[in-house]
């Protein structure tokens, strides 16, 4: 269980295709208070931890993750937004995030509003029935309030701390993004099925 707070960029260092996809990902974390099979948020997808350096962890990517996530557009070089799961205890900052991707959305516009940049995405329609104005999205892992929807696009603001702190601050048109709607969002849907 995450948060969708950010707590470190992490760097793709390598990709190897063994059955599984295999990713090393460079983190500024103290890698000594990381246990083998600790989940750790990778661009919002809940992975688990097969190795350790001292400033990388290892992680197996199924075929199912890559193909409902933006994870096989991933490159060496390539940021990443990285959240350790929650503990008991810790602050709920953002909204309640799986890491469990729903589908991914794509960057349809930007534009800057003073300081900050409103992104424009599309998402599939299947996911798009789930997301409200001033609802809660998490995008490539970070907990995220929508500002307004039209049909199966909608729009998100991103203030410089954001941009600063994430990997939001370097996204272009065209960018696929991974998409997990809100857990609430999804309960209440499936209880209007019921109802009606």
């Amino acid at each position: 269980m995450f948060t969708g707070i950010v707590t470190d960029i992490g760097e793709i260092r390598d990709l190897e295709q063994r059955g599984d996809l295999k990713a090393r990902i460079g983190t500024a974390y103290d890698t000594s208070g990381i246990d083998i099979g600790a989940s750790i948020a990778c661009d919002g997808v809940c992975l688990t931890v097969i190795a350790l350096g001292p400033d990388w962890f290892d992680v197996e990517i199924s075929a199912e993750s890559i193909g409902k996530t933006n994870i096989g557009g991933w490159a060496v070089g390539r940021g990443v937004n990285l959240e350790r799961a929650l503990k008991v205890g810790d602050e709920l900052g953002g909204h309640i995030v799986s890491g469990h991707v729903d589908g991914v959305a794509t960057v349809t516009a930007i534009k800057d509003e003073g300081d900050s940049t409103r992104v424009t995405l599309a998402a599939p329609p299947d996911l798009a029935r789930y997301i409200a104005p001033k609802g809660s999205v998490a995008l490539n892992g970070t907990s995220l309030t929508v500002n307004e929807v039209d049909g199966t696009t909608f729009g998100i603001n991103f203030i410089p701390h954001t941009k600063t702190v994430t990997t939001w601050g370097g996204v272009a048109v065209g960018d696929i993004v991974n998409l997990e709607i809100d857990t609430l969002a999804r309960y209440v849907a499936r209880l209007r099925e019921f109802a009606a």
